[in-house]
């Protein structure tokens, strides 16, 4: 994760420390589940990692996911998110954020068309309001997600990085 993510993390959580997921939760590890889901039309969604704040303070739970669609997004984004100039695509909210790119690479084999990726940093609590500066929030979540982004790009060796800046660009579309 980027210096600008884990700064971006403490506006999200209120927290500079975390507790860590399980071993399991590597952008290599999240790589490899989607290659493997990339020749399995089966599977379409996996784990990054989760971001836990530590134990003895406030519950926070933060989701990081990976998703294969079918084609580059379409259409207009929900009223409640922000689209920035990222990718194929990037949106950001108050609570999420969802960084879209396209991903060629050899790893990828099998396929003469790019992969659509999608990286997700969700914050789930229905039952809370998200607090503080909204602006802020969204531009903390989509720097996040575009850290991430950025890695699995890196790590699936897309070419070109998918596409992405080599910082998160948060003005808006």
């Amino acid at each position: 994760m980027s210096a600008d993510a884990s700064k971006a993390l403490k506006v999200i959580t209120g927290s500079s420390r975390f507790e860590a997921s399980a071993e399991e939760y590597t952008v290599a590890q999240a790589a490899a589940d989607l290659v493997d889901a990339f020749l399995d039309p089966r599977v379409y969604r996996g784990d990054v990692c989760r971001v836990y704040t530590p134990i003895d303070t406030p519950d926070f739970d933060l989701r990081i996911t990976w998703d294969l669609e079918d084609s580059a997004p379409t259409g207009a984004s929900a009223p409640e998110f922000t689209v920035l100039k990222m990718g194929e695509r990037a949106v950001a909210a108050a609570d999420k954020a969802y960084v879209f790119f396209a991903c060629r690479s050899d790893k990828l084999a099998g396929s003469s068309s790019a992969a659509h990726i999608v990286i997700g940093v969700e914050h789930r609590d229905v039952w809370t309001e998200p607090e503080g500066d909204v602006e802020a929030l969204k531009d903390a979540y989509a720097t996040v997600a575009h850290s991430v982004s950025l890695a699995m790009a890196k790590e699936l060796r897309c070419e070109e990085n998918g596409g992405l800046p080599a910082r998160a660009v948060l003005d808006p579309a």
